[in-house]
């Protein structure tokens, strides 16, 4: 039987095989290598995004703890400034006192010694007092006869002992 065209039919059918085993080899041979290459590759991406990813939480998380920890800290900063603050004023308070006893004691001191101070001009504006009396009494007793000098120096030393108790 003849085929029109010039078809032969066991050429056709060695093409096929041909294409069937060409299509197989590079099918083994380049199909499956670059389909695992490229499996391989997208797992090892995935395994990077998901690192990647947990490594953002990690962050995230540590941002958080990082913020209530700055937190605490402004609390404490805030606390201890409060108390620092009382401490101070419990301090100018205590210093306050101290100054209004010793200005008290200074005063007390001060009136003391003017106290001390009158004294002292008195005792002795009275013995220049005595002085001078006495030197009046005496120009007055340089008169003969008189014994009025002498009355008047007992009566200024009576004066003095009463004064001086």
């Amino acid at each position: 039987m003849a085929w029109p065209l010039n078809i032969d039919p066991q050429q056709i059918l060695l093409h096929w095989m041909n294409l069937a085993i060409l299509t197989g080899g590079l099918y083994f041979l380049l199909f499956e290598p670059v389909k695992t290459f490229i499996a391989k590759r997208e797992a090892h991406y995935r395994e990077l995004d998901q690192q990647a990813a947990d490594k953002l939480a990690q962050a995230e998380q540590l941002r958080l703890d990082c913020q209530a920890k700055l937190g605490q800290a402004d609390e404490e900063i805030h606390q201890e400034r409060v108390k620092a603050q009382q401490a101070a004023a419990q301090a100018a308070q205590k210093q306050l006192e101290q100054a209004g006893e010793q200005a008290r004691h200074i005063v007390a001191k001060a009136k003391a010694e003017a106290e001390q101070s009158k004294e002292r001009a008195i005792r002795e504006s009275q013995k220049e007092l005595r002085e001078l009396a006495a030197k009046a009494a005496k120009k007055l007793a340089a008169k003969p006869g008189d014994d009025f000098y002498d009355q008047f120096l007992d009566l200024t030393e009576r004066s003095g002992e009463h004064e001086s108790r």
